[in-house]
């Protein structure tokens, strides 16, 4: 008797009313037992709309969805607290074998769940990575930038793996949900994630135009959204601030030398303020650098120590006491 596979599917939602309706009616039509191309039988077997407290009426569209689909399950936040926190709270409210996490725009096509689930199974892997075959529906000043930030970010976090990231995954069920349990407050998903998955590929797919949809993330959001990998990447950051620390202090030594040395011999009058000015300012900026990158490591480690959450899940607040106008049951 083959294994059926079951997948749990996390969206995080904060500007998906015109949208959303659209992604889960795809998604719906895999709730039926379906069969991968290479013989692998499987079903969806929910969808987690995860409500991040976005500007349009996403709320409203996620309830008449849960109304309309029995495999949506609404999952509320008491506040926005951003796109990989909301995935992470999908992730621990799943149950099911296996675990997608997609966008809310449309450009990521369903259909592909069946490949990436092919790709897992026959590569053995945990965790696997949409791999766009086509340049991300952005424009090319922001496709250029995300290359860019991820390479650099290679650089300075261990196992070079930045360029994979995907917002488009499919991870094992129980390794997503481990890493929604432990993830601290600013922890970047997709680096909690190869801190306990080695075994990762990636599968070619399609990205579809995001329509009219305006972006979430703005370009200082998305600034935000780098420098929090490049801290949660690890502690290289600080082993290269030291080493600059270390060939500037250096070159100070080599210079000072060289400087006496002319000095005593006569070859040059050495008059000192210009010198002196530009090697304060160089020095003062490196500590500065210094201390400003110190100062965002203990910033994440004063939030993890005092237990500020990551997110917060509640109950649907249109059935509570802070709904609008009566309810059922209420008087008037």
């Amino acid at each position: 008797m083959s294994l059926t596979h079951t997948v749990s599917v996390v969206i995080p939602v904060y500007r998906g009313a015109e949208t959303l309706p659209g992604v889960v009616s795809e998604i719906a039509d895999l709730a039926e037992p379906f069969t991968t191309a290479n013989g692998h039988e499987g079903r969806i077997t929910e969808i987690l709309l995860v409500h991040d407290h976005g500007p349009d009426s996403s709320d409203i569209a996620i309830r008449q969805l849960a109304e309309k689909y029995d495999i949506v399950r609404p999952i509320w936040l008491s506040r926005n607290f951003g796109q990989h926190a909301a995935t992470l709270a999908g992730l621990a409210s799943s149950g099911a074998d296996w675990i997608v996490t997609m966008d809310e725009d449309g450009q990521h096509d369903p259909a592909y769940i069946l490949p990436m689930l092919d790709t897992a199974l026959g590569e053995q892997a945990a965790l696997v990575y949409a791999r766009p075959t086509n340049p991300p529906p952005h424009g090319p000043l922001r496709n250029l930038a995300s290359r860019g930030s991820k390479v650099l970010i290679d650089r300075v976090m261990p196992g070079g793996r930045a360029r994979q990231f995907n917002s488009f995954r499919l991870i094992l069920g129980e390794y997503g949900r481990s890493v929604s349990a432990y993830a601290a407050n600013g922890v970047y998903l997709d680096v909690a994630l190869t801190w306990v998955i080695s075994d990762v590929a990636t599968c070619p797919v399609e990205l579809r135009e995001e329509g009219e949809r305006p972006s979430g993330y703005s370009y200082r959001s998305l600034m935000s959204h780098f420098w929090r990998m490049v801290l949660t990447g690890g502690t290289r950051l600080l082993r290269t601030v030291s080493v600059c620390g270390a060939l500037l202090a250096t070159s100070g030594i080599v210079l000072a030398v060289a400087l006496v040395v002319a000095r005593l011999a006569g070859g040059v009058d050495v008059q000192g303020w210009t010198s002196l000015m530009a090697a304060i300012l160089v020095c003062s900026g490196a500590i500065m650098l210094t201390l400003g990158v110190i100062a965002e490591y203990l910033g994440m480690a004063v939030n993890m120590a005092m237990g500020k959450p990551l997110y917060v899940v509640v109950s649907d607040p249109a059935n509570g006491p802070l709904r609008h106008g009566p309810g059922p049951g209420h008087p008037e």
